[in-house]
């Protein structure tokens, strides 16, 4: 029986410690011609043991679920297991000690890393430019819309085209950051076999489209077949396509975006290559584009010419969207990952994850509905909604109750009590197994056992309700709550 680990451990800003170094002069007086109102006597985290700091965060360590423990099958986040290489590269002094203010004669190497992994990325999507520049998926959306904003105002077509078509399985962040662009978020039906409606696509797809932006494999895990047939008829309207990279490990070195059709991408470096996620990042969003848009790329690019440069020759750039250069570690990372691994590494990695994901739908499927085409890329979406099955809610409490990563639920919206799983390449079959079987436990259960579930967790069934109408999502608003 799993049972979590549990300790009654305070956050470190409460834990108490001695004083264990004393610096030389500390005591000296010195005029340091600090500004007034910027001196601070202390800086608030107060001064502990370095046993203590080390027990403390061993100890959270112990309550902790990662990639390290067991599979992560998150549907839609390709939670894939990151090997220790990809830590120890990103670690080497001379590239943890790099300033991003340094002259580029002496980061020569980071910026040849870069430099290649641009390159690989350009080989991989078929895209003609890269920045490396954003931080996170979500804001290589919002950098890949700004790039198409600034084509269409360079061509005098802005204020025609205000729309931006998405389909209604697409991810949250694509209609959320058409609209930080300044575009209206225009939805598309599916299909009852998980695709886009043709007829309604060709509807919505009109003289006022900005770009039409899907990811493929949809979040249903399905292939979109008619993806070359979208590509034309958006271009024929003069809109531009724009690819979600979210799903790339479902077709890697099997296709790209560009014989796809699309003009723009942005990838999840984070996901298909291999950087630890979640809880906020860490991340990285680069973009792609054909050679049309180039011009429009954050700055500053990487060039070469004998001798690496930090150039900012572009002519119509969008200007800079992160400081620097990039989220630099992810980067190294993620060379590192694709040197490892090669095109016949990376070749294997998508098919083994969509061999997992079908082996994982076809024995869920034997008692549990999965919508959609039966043939699933790296992830499928199965639906507890039936009145003698559990709701998708229960049966993640049940999973993480017997120590088993829950599955991504009520996602994607179209598909009623959604169970979103994506064991990535990583799984094994004894995972895959144990977790399709604790499953299928939920089906034994009584509707009372499950709603008391977890009962082997520190923080066992929350009141939803109650958390969604009064959060406290920081520290300090907690402590607040408890002095009210």
């Amino acid at each position: 029986m799993y049972h979590q680990a549990v300790f009654d451990e305070p956050l470190i800003l409460e834990l108490k410690g001695r004083r264990t170094l004393k610096l030389p002069h500390e005591d000296e007086k010195f005029d340091l011609n600090i500004p007034t109102g910027m001196e601070r006597n202390e800086i608030g985290i107060g001064d502990r043991e370095e046993f203590t700091v080390v027990r403390h965060f061993v100890k959270l360590s112990e309550m902790n679920f990662g990639a390290d423990t067991d599979f992560y099958p998150l549907g839609s986040c390709t939670m894939k297991y990151n090997p220790k290489i990809n830590d120890e590269i990103s670690s080497l002094p001379g590239f943890k000690y790099l300033h991003p203010l340094q002259d580029e004669n002496d980061i020569q190497g980071a910026l040849k890393l870069m430099y290649e992994l641009s390159e690989s990325l350009k080989k991989i999507t078929g895209m003609d430019a890269i920045t490396l520049q954003p931080l996170a998926g979500a804001q290589g959306e919002f950098t890949g819309l700004s790039i198409v904003r600034a084509y269409f105002e360079d061509k005098g077509e802005l204020e025609q085209r205000r729309e931006v078509v998405v389909p209604d399985s697409a991810h949250g962040s694509n209609p959320a950051s058409a609209a930080m662009a300044g575009f209206e978020a225009i939805e598309v039906p599916s299909y009852p076999d998980g695709t886009v409606n043709m007829e309604k696509f060709k509807e919505a797809v009109t003289e006022k489209t900005a770009a039409f932006m899907i990811t493929n494999p949809n979040t249903l895990g399905i292939f979109e077949d008619k993806i070359v047939e979208m590509a034309e008829y958006a271009h024929s309207k003069g809109a531009l396509l724009y690819y979600d990279g979210a799903n790339l490990n479902g077709i890697m070195t099997k296709t790209n975006p560009a014989k796809m059709g699309f003009d723009i991408v942005h990838l999840n470096l984070h996901k298909t290559f291999s950087t630890p996620h979640g809880g906020g990042g860490p991340g990285s969003g680069p973009v792609g584009v054909v050679e049309k848009l180039k011009d429009y790329l954050p700055v500053p690019i990487i060039t070469y010419d004998g001798k690496y440069h930090l150039s900012y020759n572009v002519p119509k750039t969008i200007g800079k969207v992160a400081s620097f250069y990039g989220n630099f570690g992810v980067l190294v990372r993620a060379w590192t990952y694709i040197k490892m691994m090669g095109e016949e590494g990376l070749r294997d990695a998508c098919e083994r994850a969509v061999l997992n994901s079908n082996y994982m739908k076809k024995k869920i499927e034997q008692f549990m509905p999965v919508p959609g085409k039966p043939l699933k890329k790296h992830e499928f979406v199965a639906s507890s909604h039936d009145g003698n099955l559990p709701k998708a809610g229960d049966i993640a409490k049940h999973l993480i109750n017997k120590g088993v990563h829950a599955p991504t639920i009520y996602f994607p919206l179209i598909v009623p009590e959604a169970l979103m799983i994506e064991p990535t390449e990583s799984a094994t079959k004894r995972e895959m197994d144990k977790f399709i079987e604790t499953v299928k436990e939920t089906l034994t259960m009584k509707h009372e056992e499950l709603e008391q579930e977890p009962t082997n967790l520190k923080i066992t069934r929350i009141d939803d309700v109650d958390a969604s109408r009064n959060p406290r999502p920081t520290y300090r608003i907690q402590k607040m709550s408890e002095k009210i």
